[in-house]
């Protein structure tokens, strides 16, 4: 498919990207995501980007949108973030393993670090629609890289900020602050996205809450189908077998405690197919 940018612009230290992508809409789910050829006309030798999915628009004055969060890190995303209006940019989305939906009413504990956040707010929204109570934890660095304290507002029943350098709400990371947070909302499900540690993390304390926790990982520079087997990462199956699972495939979305943690960005011994 062929999108067009509908236009980017600046959200704190982030950019949000609007593309015209019709049809996707329709078969979005939160936790999926767009993968992109980026870079213009060098973008046949510069490797697809995959960004999250944080809203879609199926109607409106020029057709079905897409949004994504994203952050300036490198010369692609800095093209990206420059980019005009009305530029073609080829898209395959909706991609990947979106989050679960709970089938009974139960206690959601949505965590997010940076613009990580972004998705959470259409899953906080879906949980919403099904008689789950939503509460949000966003963190961050600093006060000027956390993402959509504002919405979170809107979208949960309560929000709680923290800050590494304790500019803005609780000194501390989401990790630090997630155990009180479960206690207190009595969480059942607890949703995550963000950097590997962060996931680590959560996954840690919803266990040892007696959570069930999903988490979102990020999909690295490359093919977005499945072909080229750069984010695998070793995940234990239903019958206790660790194999090395493709993110833009068999994830973004992954149980939090069958992901190996420890051993993401290796290929463990043990792990079916290594030897």
């Amino acid at each position: 498919m062929t999108g067009s940018v509908l236009g980017v612009k600046r959200t704190g230290a982030y950019h949000q990207l609007t593309l015209v992508a019709p049809g996707v809409a329709e078969r979005f789910r939160p936790g999926t995501f767009v993968s992109l050829a980026l870079g213009g006309r060098m973008s046949d030798r510069v490797l697809r980007r995959a960004l999250p999915v944080s809203r879609v628009r199926p109607t409106g004055a020029y057709g079905g949108t897409l949004e994504s969060v994203f952050e300036v890190t490198d010369p692609v995303t800095e093209w990206l973030a420059q980019v005009p209006a009305g530029t073609p940019i080829e898209a395959i989305a909706p991609l990947g393993r979106p989050f679960a939906l709970p089938k009974e009413r139960v206690v959601c504990v949505l965590v997010g670090d940076g613009c990580a956040s972004a998705p959470l707010f259409a899953l906080a929204e879906r949980l919403r629609e099904r008689g789950c109570t939503v509460y949000m934890l966003l963190g961050a660095d600093t006060e000027a890289r956390l993402f959509g304290a504002l919405e979170a507002r809107r979208a949960a029943r309560g929000v709680t900020v923290a800050t590494l350098d304790g500019s803005v709400g609780i000194s501390g990371g989401v990790v630090d602050v997630l155990p009180g947070l479960l206690q207190r909302a009595k969480g059942d499900v607890v949703y995550a996205a963000g950097p590997v540690d962060v996931l680590h993390g959560v996954a840690q304390v919803a266990e040892a809450h007696g959570a069930w926790s999903q988490t979102a990982v990020d999909v690295p520079a490359g093919c977005g189908v499945g072909t080229c087997l750069s984010c695998v990462l070793p995940v234990v199956g239903e019958d206790g077998v660790t194999r090395m699972a493709r993110a833009c495939v068999e994830g973004p979305v992954f149980r939090g405690d069958r992901v190996r943690w420890r051993d993401v960005g290796t290929i463990p011994a043990d792990a079916r197919g290594a030897k």
